[in-house]
């Protein structure tokens, strides 16, 4: 009897054993799988998002349904806007064809212009991009009745089609809109290439205006939503309420004088963000600072409730060196103090908890040492974990391809107007060769 107790014993023992053995083994496997798991979604570099979390991969991409299906992705588009640069691009320009002062050819036969084809994106990718801004007319109408204007919607829907079908992210900017004309942004040349009368800025005092602006963006989101290459909506090119009728340029006094009237965007750009959430939640929303959406303004505008807004700058800082004229060339110098600007940017991103973008930025070719400036301003972006886009790519339609100050393919020489391997483009296209996420990566 005590031998066969002591022989269950014996077989208990080496049951329990074994049972403890294979559960190390177990926890040994899993181990081996998250690790292999977290090979597949963590990129090489983590970053530090607003909220002081560490963001991985794993933030940008959400399963849509891990139980039926593990394949299928969907992305989480604010996590593109959030931690370390994740976007690197271009900004595209178009504005409505006048033909009485464009001519017929200058803009193109279209209803805007200068055209872009898919050549021009397709190159555009090559170079290492990921985003395009589209900084384009607003589809509905200038004027009163305010109604999709279908000639421009469509230009808009061929432009998005193309750029995604190269491959790259949008977003979408609206420069234009009811009561906003484009020739706001060149009062200066009054007289010279067109008429006073086309200058339109009667957005800023009217509440009709302002309220059909929300409409139309809320028409664009209904319509956008669920593209998956559009990753913003850009409410308004650099509103600039402070210049009509006021030339006011202090951010301070403006707040003052005109907080809580309709010259107040501060008042004014919640109703759009809250007419688009009314039919798209996800999609984020880009917005500037009123004076041109300069750094100076930044700190001005209030942030909304809304979690998945962008902030963005303007930065052409100092406008005297990046805007000069080939004939009366200033030298980049490290004294330009690009440094405590972002700073001040940074500053503004931190104390809100907010993301923050530096959606155009660029400076002339001809421009001395502008390849040191522009490496200096990258340098920047990426410290400060900013997304970035350039000012500007251009479309390859010739009639107006002398138009090229901003032309980084055409190298420093301003008589020439083809492309040229040149130090500036090497630097953004070291740049852009930091990008790694395309729409094709959630697909």
């Amino acid at each position: 009897m005590k031998k066969i107790c002591l022989i269950l014993i014996l077989l208990l023992s080496l049951l329990l054993v074994g049972c403890l053995q294979n559960k190390d083994i177990i926890y040994k496997e899993s181990d081996l799988i998250k690790d292999s798991s977290a090979k597949q979604t963590t990129p090489t570099d983590t970053k530090s998002s607003t909220n002081g979390k560490t963001d991985t991969k794993e933030d940008i991409i959400t399963k849509t349904d891990t139980k039926k299906d593990t394949s299928t992705q969907t992305i989480d588009k604010i996590s593109l806007w959030t931690g370390t640069t994740k976007l690197r691009g271009a900004n595209i320009w178009q504005r409505k064809v006048y033909p009485k002062i464009d001519g017929a050819n200058y803009l193109g036969s279209g209803a805007v212009g200068p055209p872009y084809t898919q050549a021009d994106f397709n190159k555009l990718a090559k170079l290492g991009a990921n985003l395009v801004i589209i900084s384009h007319p607003g589809i509905y109408t200038e004027k009163a009745p305010f109604q999709v204007d279908k000639k421009v919607e469509a230009n808009l829907h061929q432009l998005i089609q193309m750029i995604s079908k190269a491959n790259l992210f949008v977003v979408i900017a609206y420069r234009t809109g009811p009561g906003r004309s484009a020739f706001t942004f060149y009062q200066d040349e009054v007289g010279d290439w067109f008429t006073k009368d086309m200058v339109d800025e009667s957005v800023w005092t009217s509440k009709e205006k302002q309220q059909a602006w929300a409409d139309m963006w809320k028409y664009t989101a209904q319509k956008y939503k669920n593209n998956p290459a559009v990753v913003g909506y850009h409410l308004m090119v650099e509103p600039n309420s402070n210049e009509y009728k006021l030339d006011e340029w202090d951010p301070e006094e403006f707040e003052e004088k005109y907080k809580n009237t309709l010259y107040d965007w501060n008042q004014f750009y919640p109703k759009i963000v809250k007419a688009i959430r009314t039919v798209d939640s996800t999609t984020p929303i880009l917005v500037g600072a009123n004076g041109y959406s300069s750094a100076e303004w930044l700190q001005y505008l209030k942030p909304t409730t809304d979690k998945k807004t962008v902030y963005v700058v303007h930065q052409y800082v100092p406008v005297s060196y990046t805007h000069q004229y080939s004939d009366e060339l200033v030298s980049y110098s490290s004294k330009i103090k690009l440094n405590s600007l972002f700073q001040k940017i940074n500053k503004f991103k931190n104390k809100h908890q907010v993301p923050v973008a530096i959606t155009e930025f660029g400076i002339k070719r001809w421009s001395l040492k502008a390849n040191q400036y522009m490496e200096h301003h990258l340098t920047l972006n990426e410290q400060y974990g900013f997304n970035h886009v350039l000012w500007q790519y251009h479309s390859s339609w010739k009639p107006f391809v002398e138009n090229n100050d901003f032309n980084f393919l055409f190298g420093p020489n301003p008589k020439n107007h083809k492309e040229v391997d040149n130090k500036l483009l090497q630097v953004i296209k070291k740049n852009w060769g930091k990008n790694t996420i395309k729409p094709t990566n959630f697909n």
